[in-house]
């Protein structure tokens, strides 16, 4: 008769897909292990193959992917892998997605609009996925979309004191980009150190995609090093609208601050010609060089994902670690 020893010790894998390769490395060397070796390829007509080259049976599954460019074809990758994971018997499934594809469709504006941040949401728990790993998340109720626990971090501890230690000694203010991200900026007061608020009285355009029509700055950023936030940059109108108002409205300087940096076209050519000092984001998403320029500082998110990856693995609290406030 054949004896079988069970073992209880857990087993911690990562697992990253092509988008953002270079993400992946970095957050394997936080957790000091390796990226599992995985054949990835896409067939004639786009299709994509997934195989794992090492058996991940019993393990507990981090896989990264960021959702960029093309968006639909990494998202359906993340989606591959999570279904490859779960077919070959991984005991728990974290998906971790540090931005999170579609996140701006999270309500209906007007009639016959799909929430599409709900839908991706469902197809990773139809994949297989037990829980979720993302980065300021473009709405708060994006967490309870997905049937699982969803680990919000924030990037602002990273952001701010990054900030704090270059602009510490000057007059600084808080700007939220609109009236509806005032409790972010609210947090990014105190941690600066209780520096005044101001925010933009803005109105946009529900028919144009990423056209604002009008700004206004509400506050008193007259002489102020302002601090302009925001969850992320993709055109850049948004932004860049908002830092030309507040020097007209007599700021001394505007340091745009922002977690994701998409950077859709004409983006860079908008932050360059910004009266923006410096723009400062993260590499939740990758950046090619091109659209890299003299003002842009990019820090690396792969220690607050890897030390949320870690808390999770040892069950952990992950919220007081990474609830962003000071």
């Amino acid at each position: 008769m054949t004896s079988y020893t069970k073992t209880t010790e857990k087993n911690l894998m990562v697992f990253s897909g092509r988008a953002h390769p270079e993400l992946g490395e970095a957050v394997a060397a936080q957790l000091d292990v390796s990226l599992v070796p995985t054949s990835a390829y896409d067939f004639a007509n786009g299709e994509t193959y997934v195989r794992f080259e090492e058996s991940v049976r019993g393990c507990d599954a981090f896989v990264i992917q960021s959702h960029t460019v093309p968006i639909n074809s990494w998202i359906m990758e993340h989606l591959i892998m999570v279904d490859a994971l779960k077919r070959a018997s991984a005991k728990r499934i974290t998906v971790v997605m540090p931005f999170w594809g579609y996140s701006r469709q999270d309500k209906k504006h007007r009639g016959r609009e799909p929430i599409s941040a709900r839908l991706v949401a469902d197809l990773f728990k139809t994949a297989g996925a037990d829980r979720i790993i993302s980065v300021d998340l473009h709405a708060d109720q994006l967490q309870g979309y997905f049937d699982g626990p969803v680990d919000h971090l924030h990037a602002l501890p990273l952001l701010a004191d990054y900030i704090k230690e270059k602009y510490g000694e000057a007059d600084l203010a808080v700007v939220s980009p609109d009236a509806g991200r005032i409790k972010v900026a609210e947090r990014w007061a105190a941690r600066l150190g209780g520096v005044p608020l101001a925010f933009i009285h803005k109105t946009r355009r529900t028919d144009v995609a990423n056209e604002v029509v009008a700004n206004r700055v509400v506050g008193d950023v007259r002489g102020k090093i302002c601090v302009l936030t925001d969850d992320m940059i993709d055109t850049g109108g948004t932004i860049v609208k908002a830092a030309e108002a507040l020097i007209k409205d007599g700021a001394e300087g505007v340091v745009i601050a922002a977690t994701h940096a998409i950077l859709s076209d004409p983006a860079v050519d908008r932050l360059k010609n910004s009266p923006a000092v410096e723009i400062v984001v993260t590499d939740t998403l990758p950046i090619e060089d091109a659209k890299r320029f003299d003002k842009l500082t990019v820090l690396s998110i792969a220690p607050l994902l890897g030390s949320a990856i870690r808390a999770v693995f040892e069950d952990g609290s992950v919220t007081s670690m990474f609830d962003g406030h000071a």
